[in-house]
Parts: C-alpha cells; sequence; structure tokens
C-alpha cells in the first residue's frame, strides 16, 4: 500500500506546481483540470495506508477551488 502513497504524492506535486502556474491571471481556467487530476491523488491517497499523499491533495483541491472561486470559475 505504500506505492499507492508514493503514486498519490506524484500526482499531487504535480497538480500543486501546475496549481501555482493556474494563479497567473486568465490561466484559472486550468483549475477545472487540476482540480479532478488532484481528487484522483486523493483517492489513492485515501486508499493508502499513509496520509501524507491524501493531505497534499486535500491542500491542492482547496486552493483549486478557492482560485475558481475567486475568479468567477474562469479567470
Amino acid at each position: 500500500m505504500a506505492m499507492l502513497n508514493i503514486a498519490s504524492l506524484i500526482i499531487g506535486v504535480i497538480a500543486l506546481i501546475l496549481a501555482v502556474f493556474a494563479f497567473i491571471p486568465l490561466l484559472g481556467w486550468a483549475n477545472w483540470v487540476i482540480v479532478p487530476f488532484a481528487v484522483i491523488g486523493l483517492a489513492l491517497g485515501a486508499m493508502s495506508d499513509k496520509t501524507s499523499g491524501r493531505n497534499l491533495n486535500i491542500v491542492v483541491v482547496i486552493i483549486g477551488v478557492i482560485r475558481l472561486m475567486l475568479g468567477g470559475g474562469i479567470f
């Protein structure tokens, strides 16, 4: 089950890097791809024995959703 946590961490790191770029004005639409990607990582992390991957993906989902709310879902 440790492999699920590693996969979740990898997905979370990739999603977090993409979320940082999505903070650039007019790139907020990218969060519509980043949030579901992080939810997949969250599901993998939830199936793992460890919690680090799950927690990272929860943070990425929260950041992405807040960014979508601030931009009205588009910007």
